[in-house]
């Protein structure tokens, strides 16, 4: 039986299973299907990102260095509040690489990291929780003494053990265009109904443009406007919901939540990379799967780390 079954290998995922495999864990990681695919996050991050990824990462996954923003009120044309900095205050990253990454560093500290393998359901146990996984060879059951779901903003750990979503999920688009761009600032355009818009250079690797908007809006029509403003066609598109605000309660019995499945988020921009990952830091050194009343430190110390930054933004 395993200690910890880890749904979902993203940023949060990952970084629990590493962490909790180096604490002597025996720790089994479910990706539905190729790690970092579907792309469905932007890669304009802090700096600290960093912070928690293995020696070299930097080099390998660095697309450009941020030093500022513009602000329009409207779209691309319209006047722009410029903030600078002297100094580079974020980073522009491969965001599918980032994952990747990620999740090579958690198999190489000894976490069992397999993709292709869904999770349809869940039962709590007394003292272990029954995971059915659907793999290439079928359909199969897995034990483990506890389960982390770290399977996105429509989390099927959170559904099947009742506990409750994030405060709202908007609606986001990602589309790219290859030219090449190593300007020092971003354009974020808050001009988008509750939400905003955004273009991030990428180097070498080309310009990101992004929106986000609640759902039921016409968010494609929306892109497309917006794109239209900056006078490009984004070959390549990809969308995904982000969870804005916190749920009450993201633990069970012997069911966890971590990243967006528990809405590890900053309500004004979406982003939760790093909220996610410092959260699953947390769950790695408070939670004992042989001890369930450990989730309630696992509970008290997200809180303490991240729920004064979440109210704030």
């Amino acid at each position: 039986m395993h200690d910890f079954a880890v749904v979902g290998a993203g940023p949060a995922g990952s970084r629990f299973a590493r962490r909790a495999t180096q604490r002597g864990q025996d720790v089994v990681v479910f990706e539905q299907g190729e790690v970092g695919k579907p792309l469905a996050c932007s890669g304009h991050v802090s700096t600290d990102i960093w912070s928690f990824t293995p020696d070299g990462a930097r080099e390998d996954l660095l697309q450009n260095e941020i030093c500022g923003a513009r602000f329009h009120a409207d779209g691309p044309d319209s006047d722009a509040y410029r903030f600078y900095k002297d100094e580079v205050v974020s980073n522009v990253i491969d965001r599918v690489g980032l994952d990747r990454t990620l999740a090579a560093a958690a198999g190489e500290a000894g976490a069992d990291v397999r993709e292709g393998n869904t999770v349809v359901d869940l039962t709590e146990r007394r003292d272990h929780v029954d995971v059915e996984v659907h793999s290439p060879d079928g359909l199969e059951t897995h034990r483990a003494r506890m389960v982390a779901g770290c399977d996105g903003p429509r989390s099927r750990v959170r559904e099947a053990v009742g506990l409750p979503d994030p405060d709202e999920l908007l609606h986001g688009v990602l589309g790219f265009t290859d030219e090449p761009d190593s300007q020092e600032f971003v354009d974020v355009h808050l001009t988008v109904p509750r939400f905003f818009a955004w273009r991030i250079p990428r180097g070498e690797a080309g310009v990101e443009y992004g929106l986000a908007t609640p759902p039921g809006d016409d968010v494609t029509a929306q892109f497309e406007s917006f794109t239209d403003g900056y006078g490009v066609d984004t070959d390549r598109r990809c969308s995904g919901l982000i969870p804005i605000g916190p749920a009450d309660s993201v633990t069970t019995g012997r069911v966890f939540l971590i990243g967006d499945a528990a809405g590890h988020n900053k309500p004004f921009t979406g982003g939760g990379i790093l909220y996610g990952m410092t959260a699953a830091d947390c769950a790695a050194e408070t939670i004992d799967p042989r001890d369930p009343a450990t989730l309630d430190a696992y509970e008290r110390a997200w809180r303490d780390e991240l729920e004064r930054d979440i109210r704030l933004g």
